[in-house]
Parts: C-alpha cells; structure tokens; sequence
C-alpha cells in the first residue's frame, strides 16, 4: 500500500479519535482550558499592555534615536523608549481618575441630598396631572413613602455589609492575587517591549527549523495580517474615542451642561466598545444629569444623538477609515457572538477577529476564482 496512504489514513483515524474523545469529555476539557487560561492570565495581560503600548514605543524609539544618534547613549533609546511609554500610559490614567473620582462622588452625594426634592417634585408632578387629566387613580398613592422605602433599603444594605464582614479575608485574597497578577503582567510586558524583536526572531527560527515552508509560510502571513488589523484597529478607536470626547467636551461647555469633564471623559471611553459602547455611555450620562435635571437630560441626549451622526458619518470613515474593512451587517454579528461567547472582552477584539477572518476568505475567494 501506498505510504502517503497509510499515512493520510493514519490522519483521519488520529483526527477522528481526538474528535469522539473532545465530544465525550467536552465539559472537562473545557475545565482544563479555562484552568490554563487562568494560570496564563498574567502572560496574556502582559502581551496586551505590550501590543498597546507598541507603536507609541516605536515613536519614541524613533524620536530617542535621532536625538542620541551622534552621542555614546544611543544604547538607551530603546529603554528610554520604554519608560516613556509606561510614564505615559501612567499619567494618562492618573489624569482620568482625578477627573472622574471626585466628579462622581460629587454627583453621587448630590444626587443623595436632593432624593427627598426630587420625590416632593415627583408627587406635585403627579398632582398636577390629577388635576388636568382627572387620573383620579393616582391620587390614592402615597409618594412620600418612597422616602421611607430608600431609607429602609439603606438600612438593609448596611445590615448586609455586617454581616458580610468575615468574606472580607478572602476579598483580601483576591485583591492580593489580583496585584501580584497585574505585577507579573507589567514585568512580561515590559520585556515583550524591549526584547519582542529578539524574541519574535527566535519564535521564527524554531518554528522554519521544526516545521515545513507550506506550514510557516502561511501562519507568518495570518500572523502579519492579524497584528497589522489589530494595531490599525486599536490606534484608529484610540484616535476617534480622544476626537469625539474633545468635541463633546467643547459643545457641552458652550451649552452649559454640568459634568463636562465626567461625562466627556465617560463619553471616550465608552466609544472604544465598538457600535455598542454609544449607547452605554448615552444611558449612564443622561442618568447623572437627570439627577440635576430632566430637561438638562433630554437636551443632552438631543447634542449627543447630533454629535454621534457627525461621529459616524464624518468622523469615523475618515480616521478608522477601512482598516477594519469589515462590512456593518459582520460587525453587528461579531459583537453579537462576541460578547454572548466572552462578555466585554469578546465585544472589545471580536470586530478586528472577524476582520482578519473576513480578509481571509476574501482573498481565498479572490484566488480560487483567478485559478478557475
């Protein structure tokens, strides 16, 4: 018998046995999966600080060595590039928790103070309607219960907070197990920076030196093709969610809506949720205002759903542009299996993961119709 028989047979009998076992042990192969996510959890934390902090390392790899190309610390400008980056990255954050923290506290207490106001408004609002409208059903409600029925649900989430007392260990716990993971993360993201062409470099070698061409050849291609879409993906969100939180900024300090740095702010981060993210900051910023007012609400949704069209419509096109070249209808779907599969982080990555799928089979298509 023909040895590339036996051996394609050989193939089909090892696929098929992997396959019966996969689907009788599927919930403990699933355990174990998840289990070695959790113990990679670091490593996968590190690689995504690196690959964000990629290009802006480059740019000051780039500004480092013209500015030390003529010296003896040319050396530095790879690490001088790293420290930038972080310090960057650092004050950034730094910047959106001073803005945002005592903001929210403010509206938080605000909000508090004025419960039993809005309820007193809430049953002359009522009254008032009684009286135009003869909704005479109404008037046997007590509004100013609700002030009691609050203060009983405080009562009860203090008693709660008791009583949860002893789960505060293992919350110690978890917080510890949480620094020491994202301090791990840090250092391997700190080293994917500096040494990632090195290590890339050696990932290449081994992988020519154990595998065949028509193996490596491929999978460097895909693996090109899905960090360029990544990148462009991430840089273009990036870009767009710091143009639209400007503007947002800028119309509601010349329309004179509170919170304009809290919801601005609010209003860019919430754009990097690809489709989704508009709706989720629109809902949580009119809810802050509709604590001050319900007009000051309405009016903003009003500046928001105008500010969004010239968003998607202008905006968008011309800074994402078509790096994602992903139709409307793909993206929709993507978001949708994304997020049901990996919650929030499958709605962040699954857009660029269709993108890379997409141009794939569109370049399949495009050269199986040239060889027919």
């Amino acid at each position: 018998m023909d040895k590339r028989l036996i051996r394609s047979l050989m193939l089909l009998i090892t696929f098929t046995i992997l396959l019966i076992l996969v689907i009788l042990r599927f919930d403990s192969i699933l355990y174990l999966l998840v289990q070695l996510l959790g113990l990679l959890r670091p490593l996968i934390i590190g690689f995504a600080i690196a690959f964000v902090l990629h290009r802006p390392c480059g740019f000051f790899r780039r500004l480092y060595d013209r500015a030390f190309s003529q010296t003896k610390a040319a050396g530095a400008a790879q690490p001088l590039a790293v420290l930038t980056s972080y310090l960057v990255l650092f004050a950034v954050i730094a910047f959106v928790i001073s803005l945002v923290v005592p903001q929210l506290i403010n509206s938080i207490t605000l909000f508090a103070g004025s419960l039993s106001s809005y309820i007193n408004n809430l049953q002359t609002w009522i009254n008032n309607l009684i009286d135009r409208y003869d909704w005479s059903f109404l008037q046997s409600y007590d509004f100013s219960t609700l002030t009691d029925t609050v203060k009983n649900l405080a009562e009860n989430a203090l008693s709660m907070i008791k009583t949860t007392l002893p789960q505060i260990f293992t919350l110690t716990g978890t917080l510890i197990s949480g620094l020491v993971t994202g301090f791990i993360a840090l250092i391997f993201s700190v080293y994917m920076l500096s040494n990632g062409d090195k290590l890339l470099s050696q990932v290449r070698r081994t992988l020519s030196a154990y595998l065949p061409e028509k193996v490596t050849a491929p999978l460097f291609r895909v693996t090109r093709l899905t960090a360029d879409i990544f990148s462009k993906f991430l840089a273009g969100q990036l870009i767009e969610a710091c143009i639209l939180a400007s503007l947002c900024f800028i119309g509601m300090s010349l329309f004179r809506f509170q919170y304009a740095p809290l919801i601005s702010v609010l209003i860019g981060v919430c754009a990097l949720i690809p489709m989704v993210g508009a709706f989720v900051g629109a809902a949580i910023s009119a809810f802050l205002l509709l604590m001050i007012s319900p007009m000051q609400a309405l009016w903003f949704l009003i500046f928001l759903l105008i500010l969004q069209q010239i968003e998607g419509n202008l905006i968008y096109p011309r800074v994402v542009g078509s790096s994602i070249g992903l139709p409307a209808i793909w993206v929709l779907a993507a978001i949708t299996v994304g997020g049901g599969l990996f919650g929030f982080i499958g709605i962040l990555v699954s857009v660029p993961t269709a993108s890379v799928f997409y141009t794939l089979l569109k370049h399949d298509v495009v050269r199986r119709t040239k060889e027919k």
